[in-house]
């Protein structure tokens, strides 16, 4: 039986384990993959990926929740940011010759479509949670996202 981990999955992983006091840290195997939630020294949940378990060098992605973004503009209380689930590329278009998803000023849909972050070579759209207008684009296209990064700024209607 094949079993495919999602992001929602992991997320809720990461939340069950920075909530409750006992546990540090949660290994879970998929085929020869293998996904590590573990609570850092500030109590804060990491992943770690290892790009596969054959490999003789291991590679390890480590996602933090509590990482700043750098900006200019405030982040006013009546703008919802709309933030990185995870840690990859950044892309503006569905592919290289496509228009962007969407633009500064533009009126969106909850659910509608704002960009693609590539993780371990997929491509995960990142959907808008509320209907409103884009404000501001903080990332630029084809450079690397950490998760709770702010990638938009929608202003809610």
């Amino acid at each position: 039986m094949f079993f495919k981990l999602t992001l929602r999955d992991i997320q809720e992983i990461m939340k069950t384990v920075d909530e409750c006091k006992t546990i540090i840290e949660v290994e879970i195997y998929v085929g020869e993959k293998k996904v590590i939630i573990k609570k850092s020294s500030t109590s804060l949940p990491t992943l770690s990926v290892p790009a596969t378990t054959t490999e003789v060098k291991k590679e390890e992605i480590e996602i933090k929740k509590d990482i700043t973004v750098q900006t200019e503009i405030k982040e006013d209380e009546n703008l919802i940011p709309i933030k990185s689930p995870m840690v990859g590329t950044f892309y503006r278009a569905p592919s290289p010759t496509a228009k962007p998803y969407v633009e500064i000023g533009q009126i969106v849909a909850a659910g509608q479509p704002l960009c693609i972050i590539e993780a371990m070579k997929l491509m995960n759209e990142i959907e808008s949670e509320v209907p409103g207008r884009v404000v501001k684009i903080f990332v630029e296209n084809g450079k690397p996202v950490e998760f709770g990064q702010t990638l938009f700024l929608i202003e809610p209607l």
